[in-house]
């Protein structure tokens, strides 16, 4: 018999025997189905294609139109996909055009890292993919031997203007990206992260009832025992063990909440925010929370205004 060791459902389940089952309507609600990419959106004129990293990791590059000068260079935003680490892909329908929309609103060349999930790989190898990611790309600027180069990075990637984006689960992968930059002087001792957007980040912190929280099942799930509680570093940033988020080694950060988020409770994210401003850091710090709103709302619905708002939002940070 194939017993159940961990049911978060509608998400997932794990079994004894290490079959992990995912369930369609949640891979549906957040744009689970595979599209491929286009070489001209019919609703930005935004140019994408994929590119393979490394064995494991593969990501889908954007081009914003009105590229014919090749001395023209464009902000470089690199996008970490949620998901609570366990689903979603770079390749699905709905992030393939909230991307076109990306690049095309902040007029970027934009790279959407596909990463190896949870419950499989365990939180570090998905970190791992993620900075292999950043070696990958700022590799453009100084290693000539390399014949894994893309040609629109080089012709038009303005690496002093490299941005790290994410959202949920991305949103925690940005935090820890920075951090690592922070760590070890930046992604390479040539290019450092200019400017982090952590929008709605898989965090958690000890809140009343956190036990009861969504998310909070979901990390349990998903780590090994000597990290499936909040005093994990990798998913609260102020446990004793964690790194000084004084290192946080980018210039600017924009921190967004979602003021009815059903995953990740706000009171969460407001005290991430108070704790980067009381550490030292001595960066920017900008932080907004949207009223009326959940988690991620801008993909469940582009259309609606609070959501194009928070996409002017982000181009308006990558363009300051």
């Amino acid at each position: 018999m194939n017993d159940l060791v961990a049911d978060v459902y509608p998400f997932f389940r794990i079994y004894k025997d290490g079959q992990v089952e995912r369930f369609d309507d949640i891979s549906a609600s957040i744009g689970f189905s595979f599209v491929p990419p286009s070489l001209d959106d019919p609703e930005t004129s935004v140019s994408s294609k994929d590119v393979t990293i490394s064995p494991y990791v593969s990501a889908r590059l954007y081009l914003p139109k009105n590229t014919t000068n090749i001395t023209q260079k464009f902000p470089i935003l690199v996008y970490y996909h949620g998901g609570g680490f366990v689903v979603g892909s770079t390749f699905s329908d709905v992030h393939h055009r909230y991307l076109n929309i990306l690049a095309s609103e902040s007029n970027t060349i934009a790279i959407s890292i596909e990463y190896r999930l949870a419950p499989e790989h365990d939180v570090l190898t998905i970190y791992e993919d993620c900075w292999t990611a950043l070696q990958w790309i700022v590799s453009h600027v100084d290693d000539e031997t390399s014949s894994n180069k893309d040609l629109w990075l080089t012709n038009y990637g303005d690496f002093d203007k490299l941005f790290i984006v994410g959202d949920s689960a991305g949103g925690n992968i940005v935090y820890y990206m920075a951090m690592r930059a922070g760590i070890e002087g930046g992604i390479n001792e040539n290019v450092n992260i200019y400017g982090s957007i952590l929008a709605f980040p898989y965090l958690l912190m000890p809140i009343e009832n956190i036990e009861q929280v969504f998310s909070y099942k979901i990390w349990k799930a998903i780590v090994p025992i000597s990290e499936a509680d909040i005093n994990s570093s990798m998913i609260n940033p102020f446990v004793e063990k964690a790194p000084c988020v004084s290192g946080l080694g980018c210039s600017r950060l924009l921190m967004c909440n979602a003021e009815k988020d059903e995953y990740i409770p706000r009171e969460i994210g407001i005290r991430f925010v108070e704790g980067v401003k009381n550490s030292g850091w001595k960066g920017d710090l900008e932080f907004i929370e949207i009223e009326d709103v959940g988690h991620c709302f801008q993909l469940a619905d582009f259309e609606i205004e609070k959501s194009r708002d928070l996409i002017k939002r982000f181009a308006s940070f990558i363009s300051t």
